[in-house]
C-alpha cells in the first residue's frame, strides 16, 4: 500500500477508528458487565475470597489487582515508548498490547473463584493491554497530524469510541436480559467478554493496516535508550521546580485526580454491594442503566464545563467541579435506594467528562514554551497513574479493614478538599522560583 502523508484524511480516520475498537473494554469490562459478573460470583452475604495466601474481601481484591496493574503500566510505559520511538516500531508495540488485552478479555469467559489466580491473570491482561496500547496510540497523534488537526481528530476518536462501546453494551445488555434464570444470565455475561475481545482485535486491524510502522534509524537498543524515557521524566521534574504555577497545579491535579479515577473504577462495585436493588434482575438492569446514564450525561457535562471555563476561567471552574465531587462522596455514604444511585450517577456523569477534559487542557495551557510537549504529557500521564495506584490502594485497604465501601468512598472526600485548597494556591500568572 502506498504510504500516506502526514495529515491525510484516510490516515487520520484510521487512527481514530482504534477508539471504536478498544473503547468497548472500558465500558463493558471495566465499568459495567464484568463488575456485575464478578460480584454475582459471591452468592453468600460474606463476600470473601482466598488469593495469594490471604483472605480478601471480594471488592478489595479486585481493587488491589487493578492498582498493581496501573503500577506496572506506570513504570513500563515510559521505557517502552522510549524504545518504540527510537527503533521506529511503535505499531508492533501497539499490536502486542492490543492482542494481550483482547485475549485477556476472551480469557475472562473462564473466570471462576476456583481458579482465582488464572482468572485474575486474564483480568490483568485486559487492563494492561488497554492502557499499554493507549500509550502508543496517543503517541501517533503528532506523527500523523498537524497541530491544527489534532483537536478535531482526537474528538472524532472519542466520539467513535463512545458510539462503538455503547452499541456493544446495548447488544450485551439484550443478551443478558433476554435470559430468565440467574445462571443463564451469567453465561451471557461470559459470552459478552468474548464479544469484547473479538471486537477489539477485529476492528483494530484496519488501524494497523493503515498506520505507518514508524521511522527506524537502524540502530540497536542500548541501555541508555531503554532508560531514556525515565531520564526525560526527570528532566521535566527539574523544570517543574522552576515554574511555580505549573508545579502547584500539577500537585492539585495529582490529589483530586487520585479520587476521581478511583471513584470511576469502583462505582459499579459500590452500587452492586451497597444499594438495595430488590432482586438480581433489577440489580443487573439498574447497574447497566446507570452506566448508560453516566455516559450520556458526560457529553453534556464536558460541554457545560468547557463553556464555564471560557467564562469564569479554568481554575475557578475546576474548584466548583471538585466541590461537586466532594458533595457526591458525602452523599454516596448515605445512599440506599436505586433512585438515589441514579441521581448520583447523573451528577457523576455531569462532572466526570468535564473534570478530565478540563484538567488536561489546563495543564496544556500552563506549559512553558517548548518543543518537547511529549515529555511534559508523559509526565502528566505518569502522575495520573501513580495517583490511581495510591487512590485504589487506600480505597481497598479501608474497604478490607472496615468491611464497607461506604467508609472508603467517604474518605475520598478528604482528597477533594485538599485538591480544592491546592487549586486556590495556583498563581494566576507564571512565577519562576
Amino acid at each position: 500500500m502506498k504510504k500516506l502523508q502526514k495529515g491525510d484524511k484516510k490516515l487520520l480516520n484510521a487512527w481514530a477508528f482504534y477508539d471504536w475498537a478498544n473503547s468497548v473494554y472500558t465500558l463493558t469490562i471495566a465499568s459495567s458487565i464484568f463488575p456485575i459478573f464478578y460480584s454475582a460470583l459471591f452468592l453468600t452475604e460474606i463476600k470473601n475470597v482466598d488469593a495469594f495466601g490471604m483472605e480478601f474481601k471480594s471488592t478489595a481484591l479486585i481493587t488491589y489487582v487493578t492498582a498493581f496493574t496501573f503500577l506496572v503500566v506506570t513504570f513500563t510505559s515510559p521505557i517502552l515508548s522510549g524504545i518504540a520511538d527510537y527503533v521506529g516500531n511503535k505499531k508492533n508495540f501497539m499490536k502486542f498490547f492490543c492482542y494481550v488485552g483482547g485475549f485477556g478479555c476472551i480469557g475472562l469467559y473462564w473466570f471462576s473463584l476456583e481458579n482465582i489466580h488464572l482468572s485474575l491473570l486474564f483480568y490483568f491482561m485486559g487492563l494492561i493491554g488497554y492502557w499499554g496500547s493507549l500509550v502508543f496510540y496517543n503517541s501517533y497523534l503528532p506523527d500523523i497530524s498537524f497541530p491544527e488537526q489534532q483537536d478535531s481528530i482526537s474528538a472524532k476518536g472519542f466520539s467513535m469510541g463512545y458510539v462503538g462501546s455503547v452499541l456493544l453494551l446495548i447488544i450485551n445488555l439484550i443478551m443478558v436480559m433476554s435470559q430468565e434464570t440467574g445462571e443463564a444470565k451469567m453465561q451471557m455475561m461470559r459470552y459478552s467478554f468474548l464479544t469484547v475481545g473479538i471486537w477489539w482485535m477485529l476492528f483494530s486491524q484496519y488501524t494497523f493496516y493503515i498506520l505507518p510502522k514508524g521511522t527506524s534509524n537502524g540502530q540497536k537498543v542500548t541501555k541508555s535508550v531503554i532508560f531514556n524515557g525515565l531520564k526525560e521524566l526527570k528532566t521535566v521534574w527539574n523544570q517543574l521546580k522552576q515554574n511555580l504555577r505549573l508545579k502547584r497545579y500539577l500537585t492539585a491535579f495529582f490529589v483530586f485526580s487520585m479520587a476521581v479515577q478511583t471513584i470511576m473504577l469502583v462505582a459499579v462495585y459500590f452500587g452492586e454491594e451497597e444499594i438495595s436493588w430488590g432482586g438480581d434482575s433489577n440489580k443487573t438492569t439498574g447497574l447497566i442503566g446507570s452506566i448508560l446514564i453516566i455516559q450520556l450525561v458526560a457529553i453534556l457535562g464536558a460541554f457545560l464545563t468547557s463553556k464555564a471555563s471560557s467564562r469564569f476561567g479554568n481554575i475557578k471552574t475546576l474548584i466548583v467541579v471538585n466541590v461537586i465531587w466532594m458533595v457526591l462522596c458525602f452523599y454516596a455514604y448515605f445512599m440506599q435506594t436505586p433512585l438515589q444511585f441514579y441521581f448520583a450517577a447523573g451528577f457523576v456523569g455531569l462532572v466526570m467528562g468535564g473534570i478530565q477534559s478540563l484538567a488536561r487542557s489546563t495543564y496544556s495551557k500552563f506549559l512553558p514554551e517548548t518543543d518537547d510537549t511529549t515529555s511534559y504529557f508523559s509526565f502528566y500521564d505518569v502522575a495520573e497513574k501513580i495517583g490511581i495506584v495510591i487512590g485504589m490502594v487506600i480505597f481497598a485497604t479501608i474497604d478490607q479493614i472496615t468491611g464497607s465501601m461506604r467508609n472508603a468512598i467517604l474518605f475520598l472526600f478528604i482528597f477533594f478538599l485538599i485538591g480544592i485548597i491546592l487549586l486556590f494556591r495556583v498563581p494566576k500568572k507564571v512565577i519562576k522560583e
